[in-house]
């Protein structure tokens, strides 16, 4: 079977030849394993045989750029959705967002009535070739975008956005609804050009260490709107969504199922998730895509890791409904020969 068959047989909760698998090591952790053995130009997706592939559409707010300051360790920059951001030349980490260009309603506004989605956002010959790659390897080949909280606090700032959502709830379901009005447009314009997507891959970060960032019921006020809207319109074309959003989110599943969400990724173990409750709970309703612990992984004791696929993949793949995937992505401290077993862990017991 192809991961695009695997996939489309996991999000529909029935069983093939065994769990799709995909993961998303580290640009430094990939550096590592070329050092350890990986065949030089050859990528971790390709060796591994992932089967999931993106294509994508530019959702920034277009602003300018501008490096600000670059040195040997970092590079200092206004990105094109106004944030200030430091980045790490030779380490991979969360960036350092310094300040933001749209602080306020009045800034965001005046933004919005410029703002358009035409077909200069989309590099249509890229997402051809994509596609192309995609149906030649048998990838499960979504649309990609960040959206709703995890995108905004990407242009406010996560503490204005966190006291606007108790201050200004109207200003942040205006913003929300905004990205999914520009991922509808964008879909339609390539779908219209013949770039037909098997899904969507939607990111929106909305969980810390022990819950969510704000309460279910802001999330069922602010957010749900516009998760709901944009899961119809992938409906409508028959495709699932996937939901990437790290941190504890149990509180919120319950409502993420009624938006419409397919499927939940990553299940962060290190915040609470615990994917064998979830499957009994919800799993006739909502597929699964992650929750093997990376701190097993780097564990030197090899037997932590078996016994972590070997519970959770032998449970959560029964009925269908199971992707692999670490809990969130794989650092650096994780070595080739030791994500090479996990791999066979995971063929020996993602079998059906």
């Amino acid at each position: 079977m192809t991961g695009k068959e695997r996939f489309d047989l996991a999000l529909a909760h029935r069983e093939g030849d065994r769990v799709p698998i995909q993961d998303t090591p580290w640009h430094t952790t990939t550096q590592r394993w070329h050092r350890e053995g990986m065949p030089a130009g050859v990528s971790a997706h390709q060796y591994f045989g992932f089967g999931m592939s993106g294509v994508s559409a530019d959702l920034s707010l277009g602003l300018p750029t501008e490096v600000v300051e670059e040195t040997d360790e970092y590079t200092i920059a206004w990105n094109s959705s106004g944030a200030l951001r430091k980045n790490f030349r030779h380490s991979t980490s969360t960036p350092e967002c310094l300040d933001f260009k749209i602080k306020t309603p009045e800034d965001w506004f005046a933004w919005k009535e410029t703002m358009t989605v035409g077909r200069d956002r989309i590099n249509f010959e890229g997402c051809e070739a994509g596609m192309r790659a995609a149906r030649e390897n048998g990838h499960w080949l979504p649309y990609c975008a960040a959206t709703g909280y995890d995108k905004t606090q990407g242009v406010v700032g996560s503490e204005r956005l966190l006291m606007a959502m108790a201050t200004d709830p109207q200003w942040c379901a205006d913003i929300f609804m905004t990205w999914t009005d520009m991922i509808i447009r964008s879909a339609e314009m390539m779908w219209e050009a013949g770039i037909h997507f098997d899904g969507a891959y939607l990111y929106d970060d909305m969980g810390y260490r022990n819950g969510p960032l704000f309460s279910p019921k802001m999330y069922r006020e602010l957010c749900k709107p516009a998760h709901a809207k944009v899961c119809d319109f992938f409906h409508r074309y028959g495709r699932k969504v996937i939901l990437h959003s790290c941190g504890n989110v149990t509180a919120l599943v319950p409502d993420l199922i009624d938006a419409g969400f397919d499927c939940l990724e990553p299940l962060e173990v290190k915040a609470g998730m615990d994917i064998l409750a979830l499957k009994e709970q919800f799993g006739d309703r909502l597929a699964f895509m992650g929750a093997i612990d990376v701190r097993t992984m780097a564990d030197p004791d090899p037997r932590l890791i078996e016994e972590e696929i070997a519970t959770k993949v032998g449970i959560a793949k029964r009925g269908g409904g199971y992707i692999y995937h670490s809990d969130h992505s794989v650092p650096d401290n994780v070595s080739f020969e030791r994500f090479k077993y996990v791999m066979e862990l995971v063929q020996k017991h993602g079998q059906y």
